[in-house]
């Protein structure tokens, strides 16, 4: 795993994790690699994968079965999709309006742009 300097590595972890879970790479109800093998497998010490561990599972995106690991929520995927675009609204958008603006976009180029290459953009 590749960190980017400008991010904390605890959250970029939780990152990996949430986007594996939107992906479909882990299940509802699956099980994690435990710390150890987690920090084992990408190069960090295990005391930052259970700083994430425990962030993950204060957000109710994973829990813990004492003595047998840390597995996904059943309703993970939509507590991450929830949070994910609430994120964005709130901290990409405003910066992709104000580029929009900035260039002189008309709505209407974004509309044909969309309508020409939706077979790139998945709807569940």
């Amino acid at each position: 795993m590749e960190f980017n300097t400008n991010k904390a590595i605890y959250l970029q972890i939780c990152d990996a994790i949430c986007e594996r879970i939107i992906s479909g790479g882990l299940a509802p109800d699956e099980r994690i690699p435990s710390v150890r093998e987690y920090g084992a497998e990408i190069g960090v010490n295990p005391n930052t994968v259970m700083r994430s561990y425990e962030k993950l599972t204060s957000e109710g995106i994973i829990y813990n079965r004492r003595g047998i690991g840390y597995f996904i929520s059943p309703d993970a995927r939509e507590t991450v999709l929830k949070e994910q675009k609430r994120e964005f609204i709130e901290n990409e958008w405003p910066g992709i309006m104000k580029k929009i603006r900035l260039l002189g976009i008309d709505p209407q180029e974004l509309i044909i742009f969309i309508e020409k290459n939706k077979e790139f953009i998945k709807y569940d």
